[in-house]
């Protein structure tokens, strides 16, 4: 860390984070490990917010949404995909992502409980997506609004909210009203400049990256999906508009500059924001004033994109 010009508040949650070590490296301690920490830095849920779970076809999900009643048209909802390698965490681990936006904007959220790599690797965990976005597409939850669906991801999970809008355009679907993706994975490839760069920051390092890549999708067959890793796609024409935001100190960083180039090449609306100062998985850092700014124009875009406003 001492390479790296983090603001106190945020370096304290850096160490903070660095006591969540996995007993050993069985996977089950590792996701025991990550689900802590991911509780640790849970803040309490905001007066007006309620969460109820539910499953889809056996599916898992958890739905965030204002205590107040729906609008008659529902909830906006955003689908959200967590964070954790593709291998760790679940539908429950990231409350404080969700409690964040509805702090700021009366939406719903749903969060899915894809399937895990290495015993479920690609294209598993898209394909529990699709079946919740389908879901969420056919009205059959009445409180959401199936004509205001939006997708966002962090980390992993921007991988797979890039891959599914991927794989609704190949399958002739109607696109989301906005793809935000948080510090995304984007590609495998290690040409890109900040995996060298950052190859060692706090938080997320470009070897247990590249560990997490190969658990996700083993073997380079598939690694050219761009289902899988949207940077590998060779016309981004069509998909949705995009908000993309990176942090300064990550390994990550090119995979959003460099996907961003590639929408906008392909007439696609893009924000590109740069978290300065911040590292990966920053976001669980709620009360730093460099992540809670990331959050108000994440938002913003948010509500810009759903038409986030109470309708009667």
């Amino acid at each position: 860390m001492a390479n790296y010009n983090l603001a106190p508040a945020l370096a304290a949650y850096v160490k903070e984070s660095a006591g969540f070590v996995s007993k050993s490296d069985a996977i089950s301690d590792r996701r025991e490990a990550f689900a802590e920490a991911c509780r640790y830095f849970t803040p309490a849920r905001p007066s007006g917010i309620k969460l109820e779970d539910d499953e889809i076809n056996g599916l898992a999900i958890r739905i965030y949404s204002p205590e107040a009643p729906a609008p008659s048209t529902g909830w906006p909802t955003l689908l959200y995909f967590h964070g954790g390698g593709w291998s760790m965490g679940s539908h429950a681990t990231h409350d404080w992502f969700a409690y964040a936006v509805l702090r700021r904007i009366p939406i719903a959220i749903v969060a899915v409980n894809y399937r895990l790599a290495p015993e479920h690797p690609f294209p598993a965990p898209l394909e529990d997506g699709l079946e919740v976005w389908h879901a969420l597409s056919r009205g059959d939850f009445p409180q959401l609004d199936q004509d205001s669906l939006a997708i966002a991801g962090d980390s992993a999970g921007g991988s797979l909210a890039a891959g599914l809008c991927v794989a609704l355009r190949e399958m002739n679907l109607p696109q989301p009203k906005l793809q935000a993706l948080v510090y995304p994975v984007l590609t495998a490839s290690v040409e890109l400049r900040s995996m060298q760069t950052h190859a060692e920051a706090p938080m997320l390092t470009t070897a247990g990256l590249l560990a997490s890549l190969e658990s996700y999708v083993p073997g380079q067959g598939r690694k050219a999906d761009p289902r899988a890793f949207a940077l590998e796609i060779d016309n981004a024409t069509g998909l949705a508009p995009a908000f993309i935001g990176v942090a300064e100190y990550d390994p990550l960083f090119d995979h959003g500059i460099a996907y961003a180039k590639v929408l906008r090449k392909a007439g696609v609306p893009v924000h590109l924001h740069i978290g300065r100062g911040l590292v990966h998985a920053s976001l669980r850092a709620s009360g730093v004033a460099e992540v809670e700014e990331f959050y108000d124009v994440l938002v913003e875009w948010m509500r810009n994109s759903m038409a986030c406003y109470h309708r009667s």
